[in-house]
């Protein structure tokens, strides 16, 4: 049924331990410099196309996934698809950003681009994000809180801490395990609270720290013809788990925002399907990544601005809600409505991940970048020295 391929695959290179390669924003975010390339790799403008096309396609499932969640109501197949694509778009988000920070340390430089490529954009999405609610949704009183991450946001806060925490994790023996230990505990914890999205940021932990234990061999047994040939029934058997599992459990279990008490069962069926849900993440994770391209595509440029498309696409995403789209136009919720708002959601991520979006962002967040961080006068005098 599948034929051999006619040209051997590539083989991934292994991410370069430099500089370039502690790129903050390598998971959902844009990169300047290369990202693990070797002169024998396949390249786009210095960076692995394995990982742009990863980031590129995993952000469409995001911003899918967005826009099946109003007709997961009243179509199981829409709930099924939806729990299927969670398990492990944002998994498989976070082990990219993991496998890029295994070099990253408390050096200045790397500090001041954490800063820039992460927590500044948080404060400034989390605001605009605030005024966008009171104005769209009519909510005066939504206030700005840097300790609520609100939507999309909480994943900035989540990507700080776990980048932080890198050099702690790679001292430990035993890292992924006790990651998994840390996100089973948090998971039946239900005074952690709001603050920082904490939940999250602990429950999501052990896929960043795994990141951090992957090796190139791993992607590259991943891209084996026998696992992508198992990845078909493999899939198929998760959408029919799901289909059967739509309308017996809540869908939240896949957001990891709350513990079990809060989900309203008993904390040992938390630790349960914290085990379980990580276990189904890590399959389909590795089924997705089977299907990757390691070659240089037509979406491979897009892949550098996935952060992009990711905080953007949040404005249309609460909008189409705030709006009642979904509520005035009933045909949306038909088989061929499911299909338009699909394909609508996958143009619109597309165009927001191009160069032109990038560009204007970086011009609109120069300002800010100028004002965080002063220049040091030791490099002004080496400036003028060298003029």
């Amino acid at each position: 049924m599948f034929s051999a391929a006619p040209t051997p695959r590539r083989v991934l290179p292994p991410a370069r331990a430099a500089a370039d390669s502690d790129r903050t924003e390598a998971t959902a975010g844009p990169s300047d410099g290369p990202e693990g390339a070797e002169p024998t790799a396949p390249k786009t403008g210095g960076r692995n196309p394995f990982f742009d096309n990863a980031k590129y396609l995993a952000i469409v499932l995001v911003a899918m996934g967005h826009s099946w969640e109003p007709l997961t109501d009243g179509s199981r197949a829409a709930e099924a698809l939806y729990m299927t694509v969670y398990t492990f778009h944002m998994p498989a988000f976070i082990i990219i950003s993991g496998y890029f920070s295994r070099s990253f340390d408390m050096r200045k430089d790397r500090l001041q681009r954490l800063v820039t490529g992460v927590a500044v954009p948080y404060v400034l999405f989390e605001t605009a994000y605030a005024f966008f609610k009171r104005w769209a949704d009519n909510d005066p009183g939504q206030p700005i809180s840097l300790l609520d991450p609100w939507f999309l946001t909480w994943f900035l806060v989540a990507l700080f801490i776990w980048r932080l925490t890198t050099p702690l994790w790679q001292i430990v023996r035993w890292p992924v395990p006790l990651a998994v230990a840390i996100a089973v505990l948090a998971s039946v914890s239900p005074d952690i609270g709001d603050d920082l999205d904490l939940q999250r940021v602990l429950q999501f932990l052990p896929f960043f720290v795994l990141g951090l234990s992957l090796r190139a061999e791993h992607f590259r047994w991943v891209q084996r013809r026998a696992v992508r040939i198992a990845s078909v029934p493999i899939f198929a058997a998760a959408l029919v788990m799901a289909y059967w599992a739509a309308p017996r459990m809540t869908s939240a279990w896949f957001y990891h925002r709350d513990s079990a008490q809060e989900l309203g069962t008993t904390w040992w069926i938390g630790a349960v399907m914290t085990l379980a849900l990580f276990g189904c993440s890590i399959v389909l994770t590795a089924c997705f990544f089977s299907w990757v391209p390691t070659r240089h595509t037509w979406f491979t440029v897009l892949g550098a601005g996935t952060l992009y498309g990711y905080l953007l696409h949040g404005f249309l995403a609460k909008g189409s809600r705030f709006w009642g789209w979904f509520d005035d136009y009933a045909w949306l919720h038909t088989p061929l409505g499911e299909v338009a708002v699909t394909l609508i959601a996958a143009g619109v991520v597309t165009a927001l991940c191009t160069p032109p979006v990038r560009r204007l962002f970086r011009f609109a967040m120069e300002p800010t970048m100028a004002w965080a961080f002063r220049k040091d006068p030791a490099d002004s005098a080496r400036a003028r020295v060298s003029a």
